[in-house]
């Protein structure tokens, strides 16, 4: 079973920049991050694969940078330009397997939350 802890989250002005990080007790083959805005369904961010491939929705393209520390089992998320419309409860999660697949080759699919089986239990972002 895998546990994720996320930090790194807080009140920020719109413009500003945050970087989240989740601690993960294993590697797995997809992590990710999701938002959830209150009453609405978790959507996807950005995700990154056991190679290091990245998928990032339009939710935040262009503001956000995903990446991990693959040694330590660290992922992160960089955020800048934030809005008050980025006030979210972000979570990291992960899968053991992609469910995007071409080919060989599974990806891992931000825009799927229900395919991840471990989440964290979220850090809470307040742009204002």
């Amino acid at each position: 079973h895998v546990q994720l802890v996320e930090s790194g989250g807080g009140s920020v002005q719109a413009g500003g920049s945050l970087r989240l990080s989740c601690a993960g007790t294993e590697a797995t083959h997809c992590m990710g991050w999701f938002r959830q805005f209150p009453r609405k369904e978790r959507e996807g961010v950005a995700t990154i694969d056991i190679y290091g491939r990245t998928t990032y929705t339009d939710s935040m393209k262009g503001r956000v940078t995903i990446s991990k520390d693959f040694a330590k089992n660290i992922l992160y998320l960089n955020m800048s330009s934030l809005k008050p419309g980025d006030t979210a409860m972000y979570y990291c999660a992960a899968n053991g397997q992609g469910t995007l697949c071409s080919g060989d080759y599974c990806g891992c699919d931000p825009n799927a939350p229900e395919n991840y089986d471990f989440w964290g239990q979220g850090t809470q972002v307040t742009v204002s």
